[in-house]
Formats: C-alpha cells, structure tokens, sequence
C-alpha cells in the first residue's frame, strides 16, 4: 500500500505513510532524547530501515503517534520519506494510556519523566496504582518510589532529570525532611560527586533541623549602673543581669583572701 488505509478492527500493519503526514503527540511523555542515542538509531535506520512500526492514529489528514515517536525522530534525521505504521482507531483518553504504558515499559526512561509519566496515567485514566503496576509491569512499590520522586524540590528533580544523580541518590536525599537542606545535600553530591552509599549516611546529618537563634535580651542601663557602682566598691568585677525569669548580682572573687575583703566592706556598710 501506498497510502494508509484502515481495516477490518480499525487496525492495519504493513503501511507505509509519508512522513510528512506523521505528527508527534503534543501529549508524549518523553521529553528528553538522548542525542548520541538517537544518532545511533537514525544510522541504524538509514543502513536497515525501520524494523519496527509506528503505532499512530488518523488526526484530520494527518497521523498523530501513539507509540514509536523515537523511531519517528531518528527517520527524519536519517532522510526517510516514508514509514511503516499500525493505525489504530482510538479517542482521546485511549490514546494517552497507550503513549504513556509503551513509553513506561521502556527502561531508558529518565526517572523524572517516568515519574511524570506514573502521575499523568493515574490522573487522567482513573487507574488506581494496583491496576497501573499490572499495566506497566512493575511493581506497585517501585510505582510508589518513583512518584515521591516528585517530592523532591524543582532543582533536585532537575539534577536527576539531566543525569546528575541517580534515582539511589534521590531517594536518600528524600530521607532529609527539610526543602533547603534537601537541596544542600543534593548539591554536594553534584559537586563532589557521591556514591549512593555515601549520600545516605549522609541524610541524617542534613536532617537536624537548625534551631532559630534567640535575640539577645538588652540589659537596662539601671543594671548597667548599678554594676559599675558595685564594681568600685568591691574593686572586683561585678554583674547585674536578668537569668531564666530571675534577677541576679554576681561578685566575682579570685581566693578566699579577696572573699574575706569583701565580706568585710559588707559587713562595714551594714554597721553604718
């Protein structure tokens, strides 16, 4: 065939489509190809063809992707004019289950965009994690990790995004219960290049919180005063402050020979 036509159970194989008839789906869940990746696969395509199809579906007088949006990017890089395809007649909703279980039974999905992936499905199908586990083949616990991943604040999303860290890395950094401290430790794993290992022992470290400093009382100038008097009459060093909600005076002495003149100069004041 030359053209795409639809068959019996609105599903055909074996149909070659002119590329330039062939849209992406605005809702695909990946967002990041790896370049070198993706010119691996555009030589491969250029030396064997597309061995496998695209799955896609009619959109007006074009045919939007389903499944196979990689393939589709390697193709036009490698100069193909036409590619195999399976239509498949299917809404809306139908459409971003298929994209977003094909994509996420993939393993070269980057674990933001898998976790994404996880939150769209379930928000926009219904499913509930039991049915998504089954759906994508993996476990519910596994779906459990990876959507706390989305936890984690925009800039240590964006570390693992970009491949700075691992998920390992994420999921100990998620021990740590403060935003900012959570950062903090991200960023030295970035920088010094951590192992997991070391990031988790690292964790509770970052998870004491720091108590907000107390402002310092002011000491009233009639303390201040008093204490300089005092100080002239004992010639010793002399305090007058405030101490857990209780007023005191404190005379310091360096021997009992100086505790001796002091007693003295009290007892001498108190006969006058």
């Amino acid at each position: 065939m030359s053209e795409a036509q639809t068959e019996t159970g609105n599903v055909t194989s074996d149909t070659l489509v002119d590329i330039t008839k062939i849209q992406p789906n605005p809702n695909q869940p990946r967002t990041h190809f790896n370049e070198t990746l993706l010119q691996e696969l555009s030589e491969s395509i250029r030396e064997n063809g597309v061995l496998q199809p695209l799955l896609v579906r009619k959109k007006g007088q074009k045919y939007e992707i389903i499944a196979g949006e990689r393939r589709y990017q390697a193709s036009k890089l490698a100069g193909i004019e036409k590619l195999p395809v399976i239509i498949k007649d299917v809404d809306d909703q139908k459409m971003l289950e298929l994209a977003l279980i094909e994509n996420l039974q993939r393993s070269d999905l980057n674990p933001i965009e898998e976790a994404k992936g996880y939150k769209q499905l379930l928000k926009e199908s219904g499913m509930t994690q039991e049915a998504l586990s089954k759906a994508v083949s993996k476990s519910r616990s596994a779906i459990t990790n990876s959507l706390r991943l989305l936890d984690l604040p925009d800039e240590v999303q964006q570390f693992l995004f970009d491949g700075k860290m691992t998920a390992g890395h994420a999921r100990a950094i998620l021990a740590v219960p403060f935003e900012d401290a959570r950062i903090r430790l991200a960023q030295k794993v970035v920088n010094e290049g951590l192992s997991v290992r070391a990031t988790e022992n690292l964790a509770p470290l970052f998870s004491v919180g720091e108590e907000p400093k107390k402002s310092k009382a002011v000491t009233p100038q009639s303390y201040k005063k008093a204490a300089r008097a005092l100080r002239q009459v004992f010639n010793t060093n002399v305090k007058v402050k405030s101490s857990r909600g209780k007023n005191k005076i404190e005379i310091e002495f360096k021997d009992e020979e100086e505790l001796s003149q002091i007693l003295s100069v009290v007892m001498n004041s108190a006969e006058e």
